[in-house]
């Protein structure tokens, strides 16, 4: 008991973790059973006295024109130093004990290399073994990234420094150290060394890899510097405040069971600062961001991985977001009608529900696009045999056509996993395409889909093929979060590496079908990871029908929107279950100003089924997305170019506002209209306007940029249009299909501005073109839809 007081004392001066301990074993310690699929808390090896520790010390060689070299890492060991009243950690040199000595170096000198990728992109790469790993292509990646020859070298006896217009990365020789600068030089980040530390204690344990003592496996922990007032952003559907400082995240796919936890559907590991870089850690292994929460002078990155691939970017959070989605990819472009509503519930179970609901939606006027059918078309609920159940589905086929005669797209409900009572259990064991044990066999009760394995792909896509191939518009691609740890998978890879790729499998698997079938770029997905969003679109998960469901949700969409996605979804009003009706009203406008909107969760989801009251208000919400959709779909085609979020923070518009970057209750949709939410009861909001001025888009009144007390319309938000701006609108249509887009009214919003302008892109020609008009004179130009289009010109 003495032993294990002292070790947490220990790491509580370090790392604020168990040394040496599985997360079982802290879950259990903390009084909790560890429950599978939880968030992997990598920090908690880097706090082990049995682990050895290798610092990054020294420039051992390094060839300047090629940008490559080795890293001197020094061998040490934690040890335990009592001050009066605490014990600390002080690391020591440590002379290996290894036998044969002959065989091994002490401080080994590894791998360090730099690449140029574009003149905002640089990536590092740091080996922990002398063995080069072999050449691979990465799914994560789009492709093999670009050379560029504009970084120029400067030595000194010191330093290595390659710099362009755009900044600057700095090789210090001894100790070693790298050192981010921004275009005017002022240092932006920096790794941290053990020289950084006084000479009494460690308060911060450098840039290292460790060996750990329970199996010689290898782990590296980059450690990066924070500065005051730095902010970080990004690391995926984050639902914690949207300022990651202070905060520990873990990059490990779970399913939280909705967005009120400090875990993820969607990690995705990529940040970006306020102070002008973001970083990609390319990797698909469990990381430990430690963005200052143990302790505020650093950023740790506790990765699994035994290597470091970083890719860095410089500039302001567009420059960012374009940059890392050349990388990634550019977020995919969904076809114009999933842009409208998706009514859905959990769940319809027949062909006369799906007829209902159209009836409906047509009989009330509400504008809609998607009939979802969740997890009960087939015979038992939930047992997905990809058939719909011939006693509730007497002829799935005239159903799905007789909808989209009707306008109607149809969605279905699957998931990756089968139990012993599916009628596919037994033929996915025969042909091999589940993941397995160590042993070769089940890890779980249920077949888990193996997406590694080609036979896997093909056999699952054959049967999606079936249903794409009558009709059906695009596929939910519930769940993934659940591949095994510790399974083996066809890819010859262990699930510590394939876990958090699963999603980003899954996910292509099922776009790749549906766009050979139909052309198109679609799925509903709830698991992702860096790469997912070629595949769009993704959606926020199980929310309570809370005000803090609301919020946690909201901000999950922001964050997701900062690393890299620009489509994404969530449960208007919440899912868990029925919906309060004030709850609901106040939810819709965030719903439908959202680039994809879908009413869906506990029943009753349907309007008609609350009130008249209700049902207008739905029915308003709806005609206002509809009508705004030249708008909508030309603000999505921007960001599917621009790897820009629909949803965004108000800092991606305007980073040189100091107020924008601490608005999380608030987002601009697109880049013209800024809404601000009712997360709780009442008729008016604070709400924080970027510099500028700012026009309701309900009342036509002028705000100034600051804080104001607004009051909401009758779409009960806050809506507003920044100064100079002309939103293409469309006459109202009941679905996307029925919309003339030979003619587009365009609103002016003009205080101060003397001319306006904005986006149009006509789904024929799928091509941006920016429209102008001037303000007094009313002359539009419209990137040559001159003649093609009628344009009316309105306040």
């Amino acid at each position: 008991m003495k032993n294990k007081n002292l070790f947490l004392a220990l790491t509580l001066a370090v790392l604020g973790g168990l040394p040496g301990q599985s997360q079982a074993q802290l879950q259990i310690n903390s009084g909790s059973q560890y429950l599978m699929n939880q968030a992997k808390d990598m920090s908690t090896d880097f706090g082990d006295f049995t682990n050895i520790f290798f610092f990054a010390d020294e420039l051992s060689s390094f060839d300047v024109a090629k940008a490559s070299g080795t890293v001197r890492w020094k061998r040490y060991t934690l040890e335990s130093r009592q001050a009066f009243n605490t014990n600390t950690v002080l690391p020591q040199p440590l002379q290996m004990l290894d036998f044969p000595s002959t065989a091994y170096v002490n401080d080994p000198d590894l791998k360090f290399t730099i690449g140029f990728v574009s003149p905002r992109t640089l990536r590092v790469q740091m080996l922990t073994t002398p063995v080069e790993p072999r050449e691979e292509s990465s799914l994560m990646l789009a492709g093999e990234p670009g050379k560029d020859n504009s970084w120029k070298a400067t030595e000194t006896p010191d330093a290595v420094t390659y710099a362009n217009a755009n900044g600057s990365i700095t090789i210090e020789k001894a100790p070693w150290r790298i050192v981010l600068r921004d275009a005017k030089g002022k240092v932006m980040t920096q790794t941290r060394t053990l020289h950084d530390n006084d000479s009494t204690q460690a308060k911060v344990i450098p840039f290292n890899f460790i060996k750990r003592g329970s199996d010689n496996s290898r782990s590296i922990n980059p450690v990066f510097s924070l500065a005051p007032n730095e902010k970080i952003f990004g690391c995926g559907e984050s639902f914690g405040p949207l300022d990651k400082v202070g905060q520990k995240v873990h990059l490990f796919v779970t399913d939280p069971q909705g967005p009120e936890t400090d875990q993820q559907y969607k990690p995705i590991p990529f940040f970006m600062s306020n102070r002008g870089y973001g970083m990609f850690m390319h990797t698909s292994a469990p990381v430990t961001c430690d963005f200052g929460a143990t302790n505020i002078n650093v950023n740790r990155m506790f990765m699994g991985d035994e290597a470091m691939d970083f890719f860095v970017f410089f500039g302001e959070p567009k420059d960012i977001l374009n940059e890392y989605t050349e990388i990634v990819g550019k977020p995919g472009m969904p076809p114009l009608w999933s842009f409208g509503t998706w009514m859905s519930r959990i769940t319809y179970f027949s062909q006369k529900d799906g007829y209902d609901v159209a009836t409906n939606l047509r009989k009330h006027k509400i504008p809609s696009d998607v009939i979802h059918f969740d997890t009960g078309w087939f015979e038992t609920d939930w047992q997905c045999d990809y058939q719909f159940a011939p006693n509730r589905f007497s002829d799935p086929q005239q159903m799905l056509d007789d909808l989209k005669k009707q306008g109607f797209h149809t969605c279905l409900w699957q998931l990756p996993y089968f139990t012993p009572k599916n009628r596919f259990f037994n033929e996915l064991i025969e042909k091999d395409l589940y993941v397995k044990n160590a042993k070769g066999e089940l890890p779980y009760e249920d077949v888990v889909l193996d997406f590694s394995n080609p036979n896997t792909v093909k056999w699952y896509q054959d049967k999606l093929a079936n249903l794409i191939k009558m009709g059906v518009g695009a596929i939910k691609v519930d769940f993934g979060e659940a591949a095994p740890l510790n399974g083996l998978y066809a890819s010859g890879k262990s699930g510590f590496y394939e876990h958090n790729l699963y999603p980003l499998r899954y996910n292509k698997a099922v776009a790749d079908i549906i766009k050979e079938v139909h052309g198109e770029n679609i799925i509903w997905a709830r698991s992702a990871w860096a790469g997912s969003q070629r595949y769009p679109l993704h959606w926020g998960g199980d929310a309570e029908n809370t005000d803090m469901g609301m919020l946690g949700t909201l901000r999950g969409g922001l964050s997701f929107g900062l690393s890299g996605f620009s489509f994404w979804s969530h449960d208007i009003g919440g899912f868990v279950t029925s919906t309060p009706e004030e709850l609901y009203r106040r939810w819709l406008p965030m719903g439908f100003l959202c680039s994809h909107t879908r009413a869906h969760g506990a029943p009753p989801t349907e309007p008609w089924l609350y009130n008249e009251s209700f049902l207008k208000a739905f029915r308003q919400n709806a005609e206002l997305k509809y009508k705004l959709m030249p708008y909508v779909y030309a603000q999505a085609k921007e960001c599917s170019e621009k790897g820009l979020p629909m949803m965004r923070a108000l800092f991606v518009e305007y980073p040189h506002d100091a107020g924008a970057w601490l608005v999380e209750d608030e987002y601009l949709f697109g880049s013209q209209m800024l809404v601000a939410p009712m997360m709780e009861s009442g008729m008016e909001r604070d709400v924080y306007l970027p510099e500028g001025k700012w026009i309701d888009y309900q009342t036509g009144k002028v705000y100034t940029g600051g804080w104001h007390t607004i009051p909401v319309g009758t779409v009960q938000a806050v809506i507003l249009v920044r100064d100079g701006s002309v939103l293409p609108h469309i006459k109202l249509a009941q679905n996307t299909g029925e919309m003339d887009w030979s003619q587009i009214e365009l609103k002016v919003y003009a205080a101060d501005a003397s001319e306006a302008t904005g986006l149009v892109c006509l789904p024929a020609d799928n091509q941006l073109h920016p429209l102008t008009v001037s303000v007094k004179g009313r002359q539009v130009k419209a990137g040559g839809l001159e003649g093609k289009v009628k344009f009316n010109v309105t306040n």
